[in-house]
């Protein structure tokens, strides 16, 4: 297990700095930061739009429109930071292209700006399909990506979740969510028993928090939802929460396949890919931490963290732009 190597301090009037802030993480990071009292977060994302509802959200919270991938002003947001939270991550695409600029050029140019301006420790989001079997563009710039924050000159952690949901989620859970409501069925690919570990984003968040305060340097620890569930199942646990009627309908996987390609031909942005889906049926299993002794909280049950996610008077509501 991996130890916190030592006790900063951090004070809730210390700069924090978190790159792709508007994103799912960011959003939901950034409200367990002001909640907790953390009043000089420095938010910077390419998503406009998505930084606007972040604003609207925050009044008064530092954001910075800006592509990491380019140098400019928002490097000198990043002067004398106690922690940089990085979180910028391009998940889904049609060429390998984005994948480069966003998770590797991006994180190549943050990392050397941070160097440069005395950032004191950077915590790092990554991903579990690092460890895993799949190997597609998304997997491969996640890998490398780790290794240029490991060849850094930053004292630095890495945390790797898992599938995640909660407040804010433009795809994944969310988007299937809002899928299940404008549709008469619900389409399953094969036979849908496909073991997912989902983990709650403010549990993840909480996690963040922890490193921040703690700052494990050299640390790495994977995350994993509390719960194994098979896909279908986590589909009919939405449906259920959400109170829903629609179907659920399992369809020949090759068919599937063909309607993402379809799909893919009509949209640059589609909400679910031919890679995500052998992604999805690849058999992966992953251990994680265990949250209360290393992070010093319990996670969130599926179930309870599905109806938080779905019932926030506010957050409940926020439908964020996908930026894929």
């Amino acid at each position: 297990m991996a130890k916190f190597v030592r006790d900063t301090m951090l004070d809730s009037h210390d700069r924090i700095v978190i790159t792709g802030a508007a994103g799912l993480v960011g959003q939901n990071l950034i409200a367990l930061l002001r909640e907790e009292g953390f009043d000089n977060i420095v938010a910077i994302d390419k998503h406009e739009q998505n930084l606007e509802t972040l604003a609207r959200l925050h009044p008064g919270l530092q954001t910075i429109h800006a592509d990491l991938a380019d140098s400019g002003a928002w490097e000198q947001t990043l002067d004398g930071a106690a922690v940089l939270v990085m979180l910028q991550a391009q998940i889904a695409g049609l060429t390998a292209a984005p994948f480069v600029r966003n998770n590797l050029t991006a994180t190549e140019r943050v990392l050397a700006a941070a160097g440069k301006r005395g950032v004191g420790f950077l915590v790092h989001a990554s991903s579990s399909v690092v460890n895993s079997v799949a190997d597609d563009d998304y997997t491969r710039t996640k890998r490398e990506q780790e290794e240029l924050v490991k060849q850094g000159n930053l004292p630095y952690c890495i945390l790797r979740p898992t599938l995640m949901f909660g407040w804010f989620d433009p795809k994944h859970l969310g988007w299937l969510a809002r899928f299940m409501e404008r549709v008469p069925v619900f389409p399953i690919p094969g036979h849908g028993r496909y073991m997912r570990q989902p983990l709650y984003n403010r549990d993840f968040c909480r996690a963040i928090l922890s490193c921040m305060r703690e700052q494990p340097a050299g640390a790495e620890f994977d995350l994993v939802g509390p719960d194994r569930i098979d896909y279908i199942d986590m589909i009919r646990a939405i449906r259920d929460v959400k109170g829903l009627k629609t179907p659920v309908v399992r369809i020949p996987y090759w068919l599937f396949d063909i309607l993402l390609r379809i799909y893919a031909l009509f949209s640059d942005r589609p909400p679910f890919t031919s890679e995500q889906l052998k992604a999805l049926t690849a058999g992966d299993e992953f251990t994680g931490v265990d949250m209360e002794a290393t992070f010093g909280f319990q996670p969130t049950p599926f179930r309870e963290a599905l109806r938080e996610t779905f019932t926030h008077p506010v957050y409940s509501q926020v439908k964020l732009e996908s930026p894929h």
